[in-house]
């Protein structure tokens, strides 16, 4: 599929923009079932993609470090009208969540969130929400002795050792022992999604966010204003996440509770909202910058967080044959994935475990909604009514 002619593309915008917005709208569950609505939309429906295309769109953002159902939307958009398609999808389809959550993040500041119990709600669907997370991942990414050795070493590595760098590290060291473990392991080769940018504005896409990626701390050491330091803060986070939405929980906790934008408190309330509104987990961002600065930091925290992903779909799509045929890559990528479950495991004890639970009724709020979400099969949001609604009861 090629993008639109020139005089086509202004229509094709439109329309991608509409569409993008109706499953910003729409698409609760998470990544994966953001996945499931796009191919309903984009595949069956309106069938701007193949079946083939956009199951290889899928495997690359699954590659690659960020959020990998908005990737797919934006590589979409790329496919569908160039570059400004890319840009033009992901606004679409973050728009309304980042909306909603910034008006939630000025309603919670004005009304004063340390006496509300159901806020304290909202906290303990964080517990439920995660600890579903970690089980579910933990199946597909950690099954084994060795990938499960990676991911429990992992997450006690996490707890002991508590730095800005150290999540950072600790998944590049267990690429390598990826590397050396699954290095035979390989699978059949894959075509590459049509590809939509030249090589030379992917290079120049790969370049911008390596170079950002180790830039902006620098400014920050020089002494760079607010701005720059909140812009840094959330490009990293948004740079180092494998895994999905749900692991970039501990890269932001790290980022924004010690440098004192963001109370415990209100960390993990807004975490639990952001399970109540349709589209990208991402967007918990700006309700983050909201809180931070007001809409200024708003707008910061979301473009910052999601720059990488952007410029990582651009970069690779034109290299993704080669490199998803690579089975050094592909060993690191399975080391990778299992420190990412220990990753999150650490988060579930600290800081939600320990920001939430504190009393008996506490726990059983936790089972239920538990059940819930994994016995139960109910929505998200369902779940966050309820938590919301227990823990206001409880107060």
């Amino acid at each position: 599929m090629n993008p639109k002619p020139a005089g086509k593309k202004w229509s094709a915008l439109s329309e991608l923009f509409t569409v993008s917005a109706k499953l910003g709208l729409t698409s609760f569950g998470g990544p994966v079932a953001h996945l499931g609505y796009f191919h309903e939309e984009y595949v069956v429906r309106r069938r701007w993609l193949g079946e083939r295309d956009y199951a290889d769109l899928v495997a690359l953002c699954q590659f690659l470090p960020g959020p990998s159902s908005s990737q797919v939307g934006i590589g979409v958009g790329l496919l569908r009208a160039g570059l400004l398609g890319g840009v033009t999808a992901w606004l679409g389809f973050t728009l309304p969540s980042v909306v909603a959550l910034v008006v939630f993040a000025y309603l919670i500041q004005g009304w004063g969130i340390a006496e509300a119990g159901w806020v304290h709600g909202l906290k303990l669907v964080a517990v439920a929400i995660v600890a579903q997370a970690v089980w579910g991942m933990s199946q597909k990414l950690a099954a084994g002795p060795s990938r499960g050795a990676i991911a429990l070493g992992t997450a006690a590595a996490a707890l002991l050792w508590q730095t800005a760098f150290s999540q950072a590290l600790l998944i590049a060291l267990a690429g390598m022992i990826g590397v050396v473990l699954y290095k035979n392991r390989s699978e059949a080769p894959v075509a590459a999604p049509p590809v939509t940018v030249s090589p030379s504005i992917a290079i120049a896409c790969l370049a911008l966010f390596a170079l950002l990626l180790a830039g902006l701390p620098l400014a920050v050491q020089w002494g760079a204003p607010e701005g720059i330091r909140l812009f840094d803060s959330f490009y990293r986070s948004g740079s180092l996440v494998f895994g999905g939405g749900h692991v970039v929980l501990p890269l932001l906790e790290r980022e924004v509770v010690p440098a004192g934008w963001v109370t415990k408190e209100q960390f993990l309330a807004g975490y639990g909202a952001a399970q109540a509104v349709p589209g990208p987990l991402f967007t918990f961002a700006a309700y983050l910058g909201a809180v931070a600065g007001g809409l200024t930091g708003a707008l910061i925290a979301t473009a910052a967080i999601f720059l990488p992903a952007f410029l990582l779909v651009v970069g690779a799509l034109p290299f993704w044959s080669a490199w998803r045929g690579n089975p050094r890559i592909q060993g690191a990528l399975i080391g990778v994935n299992a420190a990412v479950v220990g990753i999150l495991l650490a988060a579930l004890y600290q800081p939600i475990w320990v920001g939430a639970v504190s009393r008996p009724v506490d726990v059983a709020l936790v089972l239920l909604m538990y059940g819930m979400l994994t016995l139960w099969k109910l929505p998200p949001w369902v779940v966050v009514l309820v938590g919301a609604a227990g823990g206001a009861l409880a107060g």
